[in-house]
């Protein structure tokens, strides 16, 4: 019999959108053959069907919650597959419950939150008829933090050293409009600088031709550089006042950026495209049999 790993449970709880203990008794009965456990699963009328890729939970809401003395924070993803269900009482309540719970416990990943929620996820989710996931989790602490949420869809938390959680706010909302990807210049890479100068001179191949190599690496010097300031934090125009960059906001407020952890709905989760024309055509065909 194969192991059963965590990562064929998730697997099979996300196809299925059944609890992780029966996924997990359904892939030791089946041998460890994911593919056999949905057909066993569907067999006993366990599930109706196995989760069609269109079912993908990819929307949801982002909820962040930050200590009175604004030294924590957590900040979750809890993924739908409808924008719609996002907005409803039901979802925003368990949003919130898992929210408070993985505050209280001082849950650093979503592992253990997950597991404490899987029976009110599972009421949900059969009250709601949508797939429904707890996704990630993340505990920030530092002197200083600040949080900010546009909407439902995107949370920041700004860990600060020194300053004060008004500043580490300001500080996160920026962060939400701009999308940096570092904190500064010295985080980056060199493996990633080195990408960049590849696609650099990919694109500006016939711009380069013929130039001389000094001229070149000028060239390069300079996209590079134009790259880590766009990238990082401290190197971006504050977008509440673009004379002043975000790092010299901090410096004067007397503080340091420590850290960012930007959440945004649905991020990094490949969706199905779907052709709906063909959906309907194949349920209206089901139909008629």
């Amino acid at each position: 019999m194969s192991q059963i790993t965590a990562a064929m449970v998730k697997e099979l709880r996300e196809r299925t959108g059944q609890g992780m203990m029966d996924c997990k008794k359904a892939l030791e009965a089946a041998g460890g053959d994911i593919e056999k456990a949905i057909d066993d699963m569907r067999a006993a009328g366990a599930i109706k069907a196995a989760k069609k890729a269109g079912n993908i939970a990819a929307e949801g809401s982002i909820a962040v919650k930050v200590a009175d003395d604004n030294k924590s924070a957590v900040i979750i993803e809890v993924n739908s597959q409808t924008d719609f269900l996002a907005m409803q009482d039901d979802f925003k309540a368990f949003v919130n419950e898992s929210l408070d719970k993985g505050f209280a416990a001082g849950y650093t990943d979503a592992a253990p939150l997950i597991a404490d929620q899987e029976p009110a996820r599972e009421a949900l989710v059969a009250k709601c008829g949508e797939n429904v996931n707890i996704r990630r989790l993340a505990r920030i602490e530092s002197d200083v933090v600040g949080a900010y949420l546009h909407g439902h869809r995107i949370g920041v938390v700004v860990a600060l050293k020194g300053g004060d959680a008004e500043l580490a706010r300001d500080i996160a909302m920026h962060v939400a409009a701009s999308n940096p990807q570092f904190v500064e210049p010295s985080q980056v890479s060199p493996e990633v600088v080195e990408k960049e100068k590849e696609i650099f001179l990919a694109l500006n191949a016939d711009k380069i031709a013929g130039k001389p190599e000094n001229i070149v690496e000028n060239m390069v010097k300079g996209r590079i550089n134009k790259f880590l300031a766009e990238a990082s934090l401290v190197e971006q125009p504050f977008v509440k006042d673009p004379e002043v960059k975000v790092g010299d906001l901090a410096k004067k407020a007397g503080a340091e950026i420590v850290s960012f952890t930007r959440f945004e709905v649905g991020e990094g989760i490949e969706r199905a495209e779907v052709d709906f024309a063909a959906e309907v055509a194949a349920q209206v065909a089901a139909s008629k049999k």
